[in-house]
C-alpha cells in the first residue's frame, strides 16, 4: 500500500467515525420517528461527505481514481434504492413498530458492512490471484442485467419464504412479538427471539444477496481496493436516512430498475471486452465514459418514472393496505 492510499485510508476512517458520531448521536434520537425534514437534512449530509471525499481521492490520487470512486458510489448508491423497495416490504411483514425504524435499521446496516467488507476482501483477494474471475463476473453482470429488466420479482418478494426466515425459525425459538424493543426475551426462563432480531437478521442477509450484483458491478468500473471499500461503505451508510426519505415514493421509481439493468449489462460488456478496449482507449477515457453513462441512465430513469406512470401500479407499498 502506497503512502498515498493509507493517508486517504486515515482520513476515511476518521471521517467515517466522526460523522456516525454526529449522525447517530446528535441527529438521531432514541425511539423517536425521523421526519421526511430530517431524513432529507442526513441525506444531505452523507452525499455531501461522500461528494467531499470524492474531491479528496482526486486530490490525492488523481483524476483517474477520483472518478472511478464518483463512478462507483453512483452504482452502489442507485443500488440502493432497490434495497430501499426490500426493507419497507420486511419492516411492513413483520409490522415493525415506526419508532423502532431507526435502531433496527442501524444495527442491520452494521452488519452489512462487516459482511460486505468481508465479501469485498476475499473477492478482490480472488481476483488478484485468478484475474480470468473479472470475466465470469461480466458474464453474471449481464445475467443479472438482463433478467433485472424483464422482470418484477421485486414486488413478488416475501420475507416469510425467504431461506433465512425458513432457517431462523426452524434453529432458533422466535416469539413473534417485538419484545417491546428487544431483540431477545425470556420466556419461562428461556431466551426467544424477538421480531426485531429477525428483520435485523434479514436485513444483513438481503444486503449481502444485493451486493453479489453490486461488488462485481464497481469492480468492473475498478478493480482498486480504495475505490471499492470506501464507495461501498459510504453508499451503504447513507441507506438508514434514504430510507426515511423515499419510503412513500420509492415505489414511484417504476423505471429505475430498468436504468440500473442496463448499466449492469454495460458494466459486463465493458469487462468481457476490456482486453479490446485498453488498445483503442486509455483507461481515463473510460473511466470518463462509464461516468457520464451511468449519470444518464440512472438520471433518465428516474426523470422517466417520474413523467410516465406505469399502468396498473399498485398503491405506495407504505400504505395500510401493507401492514
Amino acid at each position: 500500500m502506497t503512502a498515498s492510499h493509507q493517508l486517504v485510508y486515515f482520513i476515511f476512517a476518521i471521517v467515517l467515525v466522526l460523522a456516525l458520531i454526529l449522525d447517530l448521536g446528535l441527529l438521531s434520537k432514541k425511539g423517536k420517528t425521523i421526519t421526511i425534514k430530517q431524513a432529507l437534512l442526513q441525506t444531505l449530509f452523507w452525499v455531501a461527505l461522500a461528494i467531499g471525499f470524492f474531491v479528496f481521492v482526486w486530490v490525492e490520487e488523481g483524476q483517474k481514481t477520483g472518478l472511478e470512486y464518483l463512478s462507483a458510489y453512483l452504482m452502489e448508491w442507485s443500488l440502493s434504492v432497490d434495497n430501499i423497495f426490500v426493507f419497507i416490504l420486511i419492516f411492513n411483514a413483520f409490522k415493525v413498530n415506526e419508532k423502532y425504524y431507526p435502531r433496527v435499521l442501524l444495527v442491520g446496516i452494521m452488519m452489512a458492512i462487516v459482511f460486505r467488507v468481508l465479501f469485498i476482501t476475499v473477492g478482490v483477494a480472488l481476483v488478484e490471484q485468478f484475474h480470468w474471475l473479472l470475466y465470469i463476473f461480466g458474464v453474471f453482470l449481464l445475467y443479472t442485467g438482463f433478467k433485472m429488466f424483464t422482470s418484477n420479482e421485486s414486488e413478488e418478494f416475501d420475507p416469510h419464504d425467504t431461506a433465512i426466515y425458513r432457517f431462523l425459525k426452524k434453529y432458533l425459538p422466535l416469539s413473534g412479538t417485538d419484545g417491546n424493543g428487544k431483540y431477545v426475551i425470556r420466556v419461562n426462563g428461556k431466551p426467544q427471539y424477538t421480531t426485531l432480531f429477525v428483520v435485523v437478521a434479514l436485513l444483513a442477509v438481503i444486503d449481502l444477496v444485493f451486493a453479489l450484483d453490486s461488488i462485481p458491478a464497481v469492480m468492473g468500473i475498478s478493480t482498486d481496493k480504495l475505490v471499492i471499500y470506501t464507495s461501498n461503505i459510504f453508499a451503504v451508510l447513507g441507506l438508514r436516512s434514504l430510507f426515511f426519505l423515499l419510503r412513500g415514493a420509492v415505489s414511484k421509481f417504476d423505471y429505475l430498475q430498468q436504468g440500473i439493468a442496463i448499466v449492469l449489462v454495460f458494466i459486463g460488456v465493458k469487462m468481457l471486452g476490456e482486453h479490446y478496449l485498453n488498445q483503442w482507449m486509455d483507461k481515463n477515457t473510460q473511466v470518463v465514459l462509464s461516468l457520464l453513462f451511468i449519470v444518464v441512465c440512472i438520471g433518465g430513469s428516474i426523470v422517466y418514472s417520474i413523467s410516465h406512470k406505469k399502468k396498473g401500479t399498485p398503491k405506495d407499498i407504505t400504505d395500510g393496505s401493507m401492514s
